[in-house]
């Protein structure tokens, strides 16, 4: 491993451990010259499935909620990161992380890797679509239809997604404000996929079949410097009609709240900041930490008022940059499945 890449990585990790400062995982830095959202933009596909390297931050982000045959309950998580370590777009510049996890019966299993830009390790190309780094995969035809691989020390997965609805471009046509200051970034999900597959774990594999929903983001400087970390949820419906939404935590105690309903059809209804309620109804220890496991949940225009709890509490994702990921229930008026996501803990 050549000194440069040790270099890079150390960037990488570092930038993201500096939480008092700059935000959590610092992502609250200033652009220092790379591109800014912009809210003309409007997504062209599938180009934009591809990587936006003038932007400082980028993510590929996919979770799903699986079953097996006997009814048990499984999530994944699947993540490529991209961070530009100087502004220009240089492939040489760009610094690579991927994390995967998944949550089962028998407890959370997480790994990562990382990759420097230029060498062939990692990358993204928009059509066919593949995103990869080392042997860890999401590739196919195109973003509607891909196949999801990767492995730790004591699992793998192997999942086919195919994508029942269209993309949806969160915030207000893809732009989505992060802050009351106007930090925001470019945001759209596939939110529609069903899945088929495997998971393989010493004890054996389990065919699993379930939902997943695709998070892509880009951006270069997301947070303000007092944002905290965020609660983030994206909850499948039974009747179809699906939930995106999140907290972005101030040091003060306050939250910026939006989110974004999307329709069994595929409408999609951006939210004001306050129209959708998160409220922490129940703490969990996990990895030495106090973190809200149990959400409750209200948004008033939509007859809304839910439940959201952890399946598995010790969803813990212990890596170089650490957060709560997994799936919960949810009951109430609307019932289903979803994810959440906690940072800043």
């Amino acid at each position: 491993m050549s000194a440069r890449f040790i270099a890079l990585l150390l960037l990488l990790v570092l930038q993201a451990a500096d939480l008092s400062a700059q935000g959590f995982a610092g992502l609250g830095q200033t652009t220092d010259g790379h591109a800014l959202p912009d809210p003309a933009t409007r997504f062209e596909y599938p180009a934009d499935h591809g990587a936006h390297p003038d932007f400082r931050i980028e993510w590929w982000y996919v979770t799903a909620n699986l079953t097996d045959a006997d009814g048990r309950d499984y999530g994944i998580q699947w993540t490529l990161f991209r961070s530009a370590l100087a502004p220009g777009g240089a492939p040489e510049d760009q610094a690579w992380m991927a994390h995967a996890a998944v949550s089962a019966p028998d407890g959370h299993r997480a790994a990562e890797r990382f990759a420097r830009g230029g060498s062939g390790q990692a990358g993204v190309t928009a059509s066919p679509f593949e995103a990869f780094i080392d042997e860890w995969q999401m590739a196919g035809p195109s973003l509607t239809d891909i196949r999801v691989t990767a492995q730790g020390t004591d699992f793998q997965y192997d999942l086919a997604l195919a994508a029942g609805g269209p993309f949806i471009a969160q915030g207000q046509n893809g732009f989505s404000v992060k802050s009351e200051a106007g930090q925001a970034s470019h945001y759209y999900s596939q939110p529609f996929y069903s899945v088929t597959g495997t998971l393989t774990f010493p004890t054996g594999t389990v065919e699993v079949t379930g939902r997943a929903w695709l998070d892509r983001e880009w951006s270069s400087q997301p947070l303000t410097e007092d944002q905290t970390g965020w609660d983030w949820v994206s909850l499948h419906f039974e009747d179809g009609d699906k939930l995106m939404g999140y907290r972005m935590r101030n040091e003060d105690g306050s939250a910026y709240t939006v989110g974004t309903w999307i329709g069994a059809d595929g409408t999609a209804t951006p939210l004001e900041p306050g129209d959708l309620v998160m409220t922490a109804a129940g703490i969990s220890n996990v990895a030495g930490r106090t973190v809200p496991t149990a959400w409750d949940i209200a948004l008033p225009a939509r007859q809304l008022s839910i439940k959201a709890r952890a399946i598995y509490p010790d969803s813990w994702m212990n890596l170089s940059v650490s957060y709560w990921e997994g799936p919960v229930r949810v009951t109430g008026s609307h019932s289903g499945t979803g994810y959440l996501e906690m940072s800043g803990y």
